[in-house]
């Protein structure tokens, strides 16, 4: 689990032993704090919201949604509405068929986050049932809203760029790549994405 400074410190510690570059960025920057978001049908919602914008905008936007449909948000009020009305709670076309499949997936039964499978490649091929949502934000959804601590989101571009830079590589790793080095790191890869995180913000706060 990464939901807790505990547990992140403990896997940090096991990837700091299995591997002298982990040691070396947490000599550097110090070790991050938990990344955490409430799980659940909201957390996916604004995924939606804030996907292309800005967050001043997605903040608007979201604030339009919860004003017309609640807050927590009526999903049979959303799984109704058409299009201009969704215009009008600030979400266009391509988001609010994000919303309506998450939301008919979610009253049907077929997905119910609160008992997602215990098996991570399991879980993330039922979340990318809901259109919108893709292997990335399958896996960060479960690294951040259920704090799994074995996701390993390889296609991720900083994690991807920190990680060749933290391992000495010549070039950023693929997500092939990245998924063949990481093997090494299990159980404790969802804390080498986010030390890689940590690490990529602070270097680029530096510069």
């Amino acid at each position: 689990m990464v939901r807790t400074t505990q547990s992140l410190n403990h896997s940090l510690d096991a990837l700091a032993a299995a591997e002298p570059a982990f040691a070396r960025t947490i000599a550097s920057h110090g070790r991050p704090e938990p990344r955490l978001s409430e799980p659940g049908v909201e957390s996916l919602l604004r995924t939606f919201v804030g996907q292309q914008v800005c967050v001043a905008a997605a903040r608007s936007m979201w604030n339009k949604l919860i004003a017309r449909y609640g807050d927590p948000v009526d999903l049979a009020a959303l799984l109704d509405a058409t299009d201009e009305q969704l215009r009008e709670a600030g979400l266009s076309r391509q988001k609010a068929g994000y919303a309506r499949s998450l939301a008919g997936l979610t009253l049907s039964g077929e997905l119910d986050l609160t008992k997602l499978p215990e098996d991570d490649e399991e879980a993330i091929a039922l979340l990318t049932r809901i259109k919108g949502i893709g292997r990335w934000s399958a896996e960060i959804y479960l690294l951040f809203a259920e704090g799994r601590g074995d996701v390993w989101p390889a296609g991720d571009l900083a994690v991807q760029i920190e990680l060749g830079r933290m391992l000495g590589l010549a070039e950023r790793p693929s997500e092939k790549h990245l998924r063949e080095l990481a093997e090494a790191w299990r159980p404790h890869r969802g804390a080498a994405a986010v030390l890689a995180w940590h690490s990529y913000n602070n270097i680029g706060t530096a510069l």
